[in-house]
């Protein structure tokens, strides 16, 4: 309790503790491996499911997309631009993974390069595929993360991108973090576990979204 007090993720009281949830916290990506574990590895093979041979996809960074990593060493052909240093560092295993990495700035909490070098190699590229892990998912409000800078980028990977997938377990459903990236009319599919509500699918539906459920 003391540990999570001090990373600001509870308020501890009398009998217990009470859970923060500010909307600009930028956990580490350590932390967000332990949260929701199992249903990330289903979304990243279900994700996986997605790619065909020949694809050129754009992982953006995060603990969902790096599940999606590693259920890809049985591609033959598959160029993947990511601008995640540890996905990228895990498909320097795969050799039949061509792999482009922007440049730009380094945000250690999420092994990210985000900033005007990053956002400038990218206006270079078209692909088939967006994977775009987001911190907040509100049907009205959209798609958000907690900075600024990684949000404008997911911006320039969706114009980018002929298709927009979104990888987000349920928790991140209702929650609006501090940077807004895109409403969620703009994306095509999301994939997710089954705890998402029947009226959630149901608001994806009239939005014209596919939800995957896993």
């Amino acid at each position: 309790l003391t540990r999570l007090e001090q990373k600001k993720m509870l308020i501890r009281a009398r009998g217990g503790a009470i859970k923060v949830d500010h909307v600009g916290i930028d956990f580490a990506l350590s932390d967000k491996n332990k949260q929701h574990y199992e249903e990330k590895k289903k979304i990243g093979k279900a994700a996986a499911g997605l790619i065909a041979d020949g694809d050129t996809i754009i992982l953006d960074s995060g603990t969902t997309t790096m599940e999606i990593t590693k259920n890809l060493s049985s591609f033959k052909e598959l160029t993947v631009i990511t601008n995640a240093l540890n996905i990228a560092s895990q498909l320097a295993e795969h050799t039949s993974a061509n792999v482009i990495i922007p440049g730009g700035f380094l945000r250690k909490t999420s092994q990210s390069l985000v900033g005007a070098a990053a956002e400038t190699s990218l206006k270079n590229f078209f692909c088939d595929k967006l994977f775009l892990a987001v911190d907040g998912l509100d049907i009205t409000y959209g798609l958000s993360t907690p900075n600024a800078e990684e949000a404008h980028l997911n911006r320039i990977m969706m114009s980018i991108s002929k298709q927009v997938i979104v990888v987000a377990d349920s928790s991140k459903f209702h929650k609006r973090s501090f940077a807004f990236i895109a409403p969620i009319t703009e994306i095509d599919a999301i994939i997710t576990d089954a705890a998402v509500s029947p009226e959630d699918n149901q608001q994806l539906e009239n939005a014209g979204v596919q939800l995957i459920v896993v």
